[in-house]
């Protein structure tokens, strides 16, 4: 059975895809962003191709060379580098799950497929069974993110035996705001060691208190540091200070969301410009694209 070299935990953050003014992808920066994640931010973990990477707004090619950049530039300076490889087409899971195995990636990640949703737990899992077979060696994590796909399955139900169907399952990449589901899906597997990663980036101390094991988020790009510092409170179980951080880092996330017009990386492109207007919090960041 696959397993990670270490358990996937603390923050994993979620990558943007660099993008020209001109709406090509931006390689050539993507060494100075590992450094910046690294050294500036202390994040050691990724997940590259995912919503904030912009990853189904790619082509096939774009995403394995996407892929195949933050593998090169990330060696012995990640922890883990985490592909999300879902598409609608099976087909082309495969064929991203494959691409992420031959390039040496960490694990994978997918998504429900959300035009022809499945319609229950047994075909999502059927799906996913179908994703993770392409890539046997990787471990696997899915990626539940209901609101965007539209797939309603819970994931407390998901994981129900999942191991006995997807034996190279090792976690739940939980992007959603029901805390209750959230916190079953940590109750009734205790036994079975999953990385349950929260997604939703304001609510994270809630889902540490629910039992998460780690977050993945776009915020960690910037907030990264900080948010390193509410995860020690956390541990050493001063919860005065670790609210106070949540809830001024809530703030935050909010004021970047309504400045969003004000700032960007460098990644607008003609065809994907109003998801690519980002805030004056990403100014550390954009740095990376002058040069």
């Amino acid at each position: 059975m696959a397993s990670p070299k270490k358990k996937l935990q603390g923050l994993v953050a979620a990558t943007i895809t660099p993008m020209t003014e001109h709406g090509e992808i931006n390689f050539s920066v993507i060494g100075r962003y590992v450094d910046y994640l690294v050294e500036e931010q202390g994040v050691k973990n990724i997940f590259v191709n995912g919503t904030t990477g912009e990853g189904l707004s790619l082509s096939i090619s774009e995403r394995c060379r996407v892929a195949e950049e933050w593998v090169t530039e990330g060696r012995n300076k990640l922890d883990q580098i985490v592909i999300h490889v879902g598409a609608l087409s099976l087909k082309e899971s495969q064929e991203l799950a494959q691409h992420a195995a031959k390039i040496g990636a960490d694990g994978i990640a997918v998504i429900a497929p959300f035009f022809l949703k499945p319609w229950n737990k047994d075909v999502l899992i059927n799906f996913l069974k179908e994703v993770a077979a392409a890539a046997p060696a990787l471990p696997f994590y899915y990626y539940h993110i209901p609101a965007l796909t539209g797939v309603k399955i819970r994931a407390e139900e998901l994981l129900d035996g999942i191991q006995d169907k997807i034996p190279t399952f090792q976690g739940l990449k939980f992007s959603d705001t029901d805390l209750l589901d959230f916190g079953q899906c940590v109750d009734q597997n205790r036994q079975q060691q999953f990385a349950f990663l929260f997604g939703v980036d304001e609510q994270l101390l809630s889902a540490l208190v629910m039992g998460a094991t780690g977050a993945v988020g776009s915020t960690y790009n910037y907030l990264g540091k900080k948010t390193n510092q509410m995860l020690e409170a956390f541990e050493r179980k001063d919860f005065s200070s670790a609210l106070n951080h949540q809830l001024i880092y809530m703030k935050r996330s909010y004021l970047i969301l309504g400045r969003s017009q004000s700032s960007s990386l460098g990644c607008s492109s003609p065809l994907q410009q109003t998801l690519r207007k980002l805030s004056f919090a990403f100014r550390d960041l954009s740095t990376l694209w002058s040069n």
